[in-house]
């Protein structure tokens, strides 16, 4: 298994697709944290980090949020409602907003409600963001994107825009520049059952812990999201 390196010298284990299904499914199943609570842990640390990102006037700059419409889209989708609650200028884009179901479905109606601005998918022309979120896939990911995913990926990838993506298959640090690992409330309980052990105290100084650029690669997985 290929691993990662904090600027603290600890090793963190990256985790392949079949070890992150087994981990949701003991949380959700079995444990917790349930569904609803790692997306809005995920879309607070998320948020966090696009406001340090942006600096001390990072409610000035737009941002513009791309979703999907699975479990990655809705911890965009929470990321965007913190940050449009917290004043910043966001407009967040979903792929498929009659794919919606579930808990990233509920995710849209609360950032509604913020009154944040919603993009159609296909009409992206007018935004010139200074920071671009994306959370259009996840570790389920199977061949390549296709359709308005593949539009969209086009899209922020033609733009000047830095991007803050969640953590997803085929992450290299050689190729994502700097890169994060994230507390999402998953016991090391649930982590251990799936043979997933990070090491102690690796957010103790905080919710997220940067990852060396100089670290192992990873092909199959993403940083452990713990």
């Amino acid at each position: 298994m290929d691993s990662f390196r904090t600027e603290t010298a600890l090793v963190v284990p990256a985790v392949t697709t079949q070890q992150m299904r087994e981990v949701d499914r003991v949380a959700i199943e079995e444990v917790g944290p349930n569904l609803y609570q790692m997306m809005e842990n995920a879309g607070r640390n998320l948020a966090s980090l696009c406001v340090e990102m942006l600096g001390d006037r990072w409610t000035d700059p737009p941002v513009v949020v791309l979703a999907g419409t699975g479990g990655n889209g809705g911890g965009g989708i929470c990321a965007a409602r913190h940050l449009a609650n917290r004043g910043g200028d966001v407009t967040l884009v979903v792929s498929d907003v009659a794919r919606l179901a579930g808990v990233p479905a509920e995710q849209l109606a609360l950032y509604r409600a913020t009154g944040g601005r919603l993009a159609d998918a296909r009409d992206l022309g007018p935004l010139q963001p200074a920071l671009t979120v994306d959370a259009l896939l996840g570790y389920s990911l199977a061949g390549a994107p296709h359709g308005v995913v593949c539009d969209l990926i086009g899209w922020m990838s033609s733009g000047a825009a830095p991007v803050v993506a969640l953590p997803k298959t085929g992450l290299h640090v050689d190729a994502v520049g700097q890169l994060w690992v994230a507390d999402i409330g998953i016991p090391r309980g649930i982590l251990e059952r799936a043979a997933v052990r990070p090491p102690p105290g690796l957010f103790s100084r905080g919710y997220r812990v940067r990852l060396t650029p100089h670290a192992g690669p990873l092909s199959r997985g993403g940083p452990a999201p713990l």
